[in-house]
């Protein structure tokens, strides 16, 4: 069975900052089940931006892992933000963490 939304970015937050990262709950979805969306600010004025991964990407072994992919590279906030606010009007009741690393880590397990 896989943890709550909630539960998940709850403890990826702690993790971030266990990392030596800053990490901030920008967006609180649904608690259940709300798709989680991850930002990376690298601090130089670009961004990476990771959503779900597609369900084939999953393994049959763990179907409970959350994995994620890049969706947006390289770019600036703002661009992150226009995908984003494409996402919100698909599905409002998803998350959004916000990441600040210099060390341009993923911090999340992605395809």
């Amino acid at each position: 069975m896989r943890v709550t939304s909630s539960l998940w970015v709850g403890a990826f937050v702690r993790r971030c900052y266990g990392e030596g990262a800053v990490a901030i709950v920008a967006r609180r979805g649904a608690d259940e089940a709300g798709a989680i969306f991850v930002i990376i600010d690298r601090l130089d004025g670009l961004a990476d931006l990771y959503g779900p991964a597609p369900q084939s990407s999953f393994l049959e072994s763990s179907p409970s892992d959350r994995l994620f992919q890049k969706i947006v590279v390289g770019e600036s906030l703002a661009k992150v933000q226009e995908r984003l606010d494409r996402e919100i009007r698909f599905d409002p009741d998803l998350w959004i963490v916000a990441v600040e690393d210099r060390e341009d880590r993923a911090l999340v397990e992605s395809v």
